[in-house]
């Protein structure tokens, strides 16, 4: 079975990708592991991504990415790869059913959020807990929450909350932050910010959403609850990279490194989407990168046409 390109990965993406190779008329396959989306597709409602003016839901939106796809003419088939071959002038991939084989294949398997690990943690996604602060933010209009973390990321989220929210738990396991001085002074100078030290949640206390916290202090082993609506973690996140490792070059924290045109090194294989190393992972961007990476794939392809 053999396509111009395979895209691995059917989050926004993947299907950014496959529709704009398909409308370009290419033959194109894209293999998801699991369900449509990828992390939009777990993210109840979205105010963010352009062209609505009512809040979308993700899975929503990621079902109508998929559509919209199909129509043009992407093959769309839930498999679990489980190795590629990428360094050849034909890509192979394979997965627990079947060898596929490409001119050009578009690396689209994102990356999963750090998760606090606690018991229900996953099940309370979307109800109170969040791992995107610039998504889900503005729900917590006038609400208390916590940010989790002590790094850029968390101090940024807690930061971008306080321009909804009533008062901002910031807590973090050590005794100062881990994030630039910058936006430490900008924390340590927010009068809706509070900084809880040395400390970690224990557990989540809700029913139906959250209610609120309970979290542990390191040093005298004491615990406290904190009545909070939301729960943000910004621990870092883990790029789905497992299959490329020692196949593309990836940076110190395991994203895949491109050039501005969604290139890595091996010719013929694009990376776009949250696998990417880049500033900023977001919806948007995912589909801008996936928008990009398909254009460059048409014009590989075009300008190697004799090679297969």
């Amino acid at each position: 079975m053999f396509y111009d390109v395979i895209i691995i990965g059917g989050g926004p993406a993947g299907f950014s990708a496959a529709l704009y190779a398909s409308r370009a008329k290419l033959k194109i396959l894209l293999i998801e592991r699991a369900f449509a989306g990828g992390q939009m597709a777990t993210t109840n409602e979205m105010e963010n991504y352009p062209g609505f003016e009512d809040p979308v839901n993700g899975y929503e939106l990621a079902l109508r990415m998929e559509n919209q796809a199909k129509r043009f003419g992407t093959k769309i088939i839930y498999e679990d790869v489980i190795d590629l071959t990428l360094d050849q002038d034909v890509k192979t991939v394979r997965t627990l059913q079947n060898d596929y084989q490409a001119k050009v294949v578009i690396l689209c398997m994102g990356a999963s959020p750090k998760e606090l690990g606690l018991a229900n943690e996953k099940s309370l996604r979307g109800l109170g807990v969040s791992y995107c602060a610039t998504c889900d933010g503005a729900f917590y209009q006038d609400q208390d929450v916590a940010v989790i973390g002590g790094g850029n990321t968390a101090g940024e989220d807690a930061l971008f909350l306080t321009r909804f929210c009533n008062k901002v738990y910031l807590i973090h396991r050590r005794d100062r932050l881990k994030a630039t001085k910058v936006i430490q002074e900008a924390v340590l100078n927010n009068k809706k910010i509070v900084l809880i030290w040395n400390s970690v949640v224990e557990e989540i206390i809700a029913d139906s959403r959250v209610l609120a916290i309970k979290i542990k202090d390191l040093i005298t082993e004491q615990l406290a609850e904190i009545k909070v609506n939301g729960l943000f973690v910004a621990i870092g996140s883990v790029p789905n990279t497992g299959l490329v490792s020692g196949k593309v070059e990836l940076d110190r924290f395991g994203y895949i490194i491109t050039d501005e045109k969604m290139r890595t090194k091996l010719p013929g294989v694009f990376a776009a989407g949250d696998i990417r190393a880049k500033e900023l992972r977001q919806v948007i961007t995912a589909a801008s990168d996936g928008a990009i990476a398909a254009y460059m794939a048409e014009k590989y392809i075009s300008e190697n046409d004799g090679m297969w």
